[in-house]
């Protein structure tokens, strides 16, 4: 029975827990939209054509900043479109995405439901085919009170207040090409420098994020960021990083699978490293954080053999496009990649989970029909309610999982939180074994007297396996459940993990 042994205290943290690090993304991609958070003719539909049911999800799940419109969408945009009445708004193909893009839904639509949802929206301009005036002009009908021609538009528009947003990307995936407009580093990091000292003049609030590359494995991953900084560190706030892992097939892949948070660990070390180095030689007082803006699990291979048996496919509105249905194994890695970004709490300011609807989402709804949470979404929920006060720097020692691609990690993959106001402690851990339980203890006797409030685990009840899944017809056959045994006893804390499972332990 593998065994594991954490180390923690109260006065080695790493940070406090930073607000937008539970965020997600909607992107104007598939049925994350339309038919996804908008649906104007589905029974729970609201007056705004908003469906409720997957508002009331949205609420419960709780992100806390939301990007949009994109993704790839962006950088072929014109938010013009997607403002004023809605009968006059134009079609229009979608290159990123290869679909009809109605604008029904725009960015009036978005700040609405981001306020029924209780989120922060994150906006992102588009630096692919547009550039400096455009993206001054959408901050100025968004967040000038009033007196201009842009901002009386939006008050023409039935929006006296303005939405106040703070936080924008400075376009998306630059480096990638695939991206409309794509760019070199050279190229993007002087245009987001200008428009990004252009967008000040406007308004000296804004939170700024530049592109990083598009993942880890770009050839372009390292010298992207160290150009774009050099040409904007002074201007910019954030720095992005994007990363989807998945299981692949063969002999290494679930292992690989369930290693992967080593992966995102190192991004964000390579990506700081790089981050500090331009701030030193350019003598620069600040500090440059990253907004992991895009992260998930993403069956991309799938996605690519669908697209290429398809072949060129018909122009359509919200076509199905990379709905992943997420197994129990996915929720499990879900819960490392989230531990991941608590340990760099330091240096992590923003994560959004891409996407929030049925385009690799945390959600999952039909149209006319039902809505429920994939696995996915229970260690995301459990998270962002539960991580308060101070991310603690945990130790490990006991036996390692070996992976083929990022060499041997812990069997259980843990994170910590203290809330010294509450007098609380919040445990995420993994059991990356697939087949033994594992046996978990930790010293709690700097804390005081605790005792267990609560203890969740994410795992395989009877009868399943690890590929099961939530869906339509079972929409809580993966679930939460109580974990029994969860001791304190002498200041120890002692548990055992099921084979293959993610839990919360709460103790106060």
């Amino acid at each position: 029975m593998p065994a594991t042994h954490l180390s923690l205290a109260r006065d080695f943290t790493v940070a406090p827990v930073p607000p937008r690090l539970f965020g997600s993304f909607v992107e104007h991609m598939g049925r994350c939209v339309y038919t996804g958070i908008y649906e104007p003719d589905h029974p729970k539909a609201d007056v705004h054509g908003l469906r409720s049911d997957v508002l009331d999800l949205t609420r419960e799940v709780g992100p806390t900043v939301v990007r949009y419109p994109g993704g790839n969408f962006v950088s072929g945009y014109d938010w013009e479109d997607g403002v004023g009445p809605r009968g006059e708004r134009p079609r229009r193909l979608e290159r990123a995405w290869r679909s009809i893009e109605t604008n029904e839904f725009g960015l009036s639509e978005f700040v609405r439901w981001a306020d029924l949802v209780g989120t922060e929206p994150m906006m992102a301009v588009n630096l692919g085919t547009r550039g400096v005036q455009e993206a001054c002009d959408l901050l100025e009908y968004a967040n000038h009170p009033g007196g201009t021609r842009l901002s009386d538009l939006r008050r023409a528009h039935g929006d006296t207040d303005p939405y106040g947003v703070r936080l924008w990307c400075l376009g998306n995936e630059m480096d990638g090409p695939w991206q409309v407009g794509h760019k070199t580093a050279h190229e993007y990091g002087r245009l987001a420098a200008e428009t990004g000292r252009a967008m000040r003049l406007v308004d000296p609030s804004v939170e700024l994020v530049a592109c990083g590359s598009s993942s880890r494995s770009m050839p372009t991953f390292g010298e992207w960021e160290r150009v774009v900084l050099e040409e904007a560190y002074d201007v910019v706030d954030h720095i992005s990083a994007h990363a989807y892992y998945e299981e692949h097939e063969g002999p290494h892949g679930l292992a690989d699978f369930l290693a992967c948070a080593a992966d995102m660990d190192a991004f964000v070390d390579e990506v700081v490293a790089t981050a500090d180095a331009v701030r030193a030689r350019g003598r620069h007082s600040k500090t440059i954080t990253i907004s992991f803006d895009e992260w998930n699990v993403w069956y991309q291979s799938r996605y690519r053999a669908s697209e290429i048996a398809a072949g060129t496919s018909e122009w359509a509105v919200a076509p199905r496009v990379i709905e992943d249905e997420y197994s129990l194994t996915d929720a499990v890695v879900v819960g490392t990649l989230l531990n991941s970004l608590l340990r760099h709490s330091d240096r992590v300011a923003i994560g959004c989970q891409a996407q929030l609807v049925n385009v690799i989402g945390l959600l999952r709804s039909e149209p006319g029909g039902a809505a429920w949470k994939q696995t996915i979404a229970h260690p995301f929920e459990q998270v962002r309610r539960h991580a308060v006060g101070e991310v603690l720097a945990v130790r490990s020692r006991g036996d390692r999982h070996e992976s083929d691609a990022y060499g041997d990690v812990p069997v259980v993959d843990a994170s910590a939180t203290w809330d010294e106001d509450s007098r609380s402690l919040s445990l995420f851990v993994a059991n990356r074994s697939v087949d033994e339980t594992s046996t978990l203890t930790a010293d709690l006797l700097d804390f005081g007297s605790l005792r267990v409030v609560d203890a969740q685990v994410l795992a395989a009840e009877e009868g399943q396996d690890r590929h099961v899944r939530n869906d339509a017809t079972g929409p809580e056959r993966v679930r939460l459940r109580r974990l029994a045994g969860v001791t304190v006893d002498g200041g120890a804390l002692a548990l055992r993990l099921p084979p293959l499972s993610w839990a919360v332990v709460r103790l106060g």
